[in-house]
């Protein structure tokens, strides 16, 4: 069925859940950027689950926010980190295509990556702790909508008419294969969730959690448009450093509530 091998591509390649990838075609890949979204919110339920179950047993709003924050990276192996840590190094390089990707598939990390990957970490620290403080539903649903605006954007970078910066690689086996009427789809349904969502928090909540995916994807559309300008295209790099700056801007958003 492709729905379920899409099932499997999304979560065999966006999680480290046990599943497993059957097919490795166009198709699968398509129908796996399509569901994205869905991975995203099975990460986000985990990571408020862990939060909640630490203010369950008495720990305060700040180190719910750091149990919440190390579940997305720890249930994708830290692969999205790494990927907008070697895209910072590749974007700060100042080099050419050809040696900003060589940098950017270097093992180490250089200042440019650490310098972002601090930043970011301390603004979804920072904001999961003041949505937990604000009460415990309203840093689940920062945890659940940031997690699945992040591989949302995912979607939409793996539209048609985004080329891919590598002949291999992740971001070539997915490049393009996103119609664009069914990136806009997703958007319009993660973007309604969210609103609903956070409708239970009053209705001032439910707006600023459907804008905060609205702004989430303009960032990381910002984003992407600047890394095909300077690299050609996408990498898999560069879809992990997408996914975190959405994630940083829907929750920082979501916080204000």
């Amino acid at each position: 069925m492709p729905a379920l091998h899409g099932l499997r591509f999304a979560f065999g390649t966006l999680t480290v859940l046990p599943v497993r990838v059957t097919r490795w075609d166009r198709a699968a890949a398509r129908g796996g950027m399509l569901c994205a979204p869905l991975a995203g919110l099975v990460v986000g339920v985990g990571a408020a689950a862990v939060g909640l179950l630490l203010l369950f047993l008495g720990a305060g709003p700040l180190l719910a926010a750091v149990a919440t924050a190390a579940v997305p990276a720890a249930l994708t192996r830290g692969l999205h980190l790494d990927g907008l840590a070697d895209t910072a190094d590749g974007l700060g390089s100042g080099k050419p295509a050809e040696d900003a990707l060589r940098i950017m598939k270097q093992s180490d990390i250089g200042p440019f990556g650490v310098i972002t990957l601090v930043l970011v970490l301390l603004a979804q620290v920072a904001a999961l702790a003041q949505a937990y403080g604000d009460s415990w539903a309203h840093g689940a649903l920062a945890a659940v909508v940031a997690a699945s605006a992040a591989r949302l954007a995912l979607t939409l970078a793996a539209r048609r008419g985004v080329p891919a910066a590598r002949p291999e690689g992740l971001g070539a086996a997915v490049a393009g294969v996103v119609p664009v009427p069914g990136a806009l789809g997703a958007a319009l349904v993660v973007t309604g969730a969210a609103g609903a969502a956070g409708a239970g928090l009053g209705p001032h909540v439910a707006l600023l959690a459907a804008g905060a995916v609205v702004a989430a994807l303009v960032v990381a559309e910002l984003l992407l448009r600047h890394c095909t300008r300077r690299f050609g295209g996408v990498t898999g790099d560069v879809f992990g450093g997408l996914a975190e700056a959405a994630a940083t801007t829907a929750l920082v958003l979501v916080s204000l509530g």
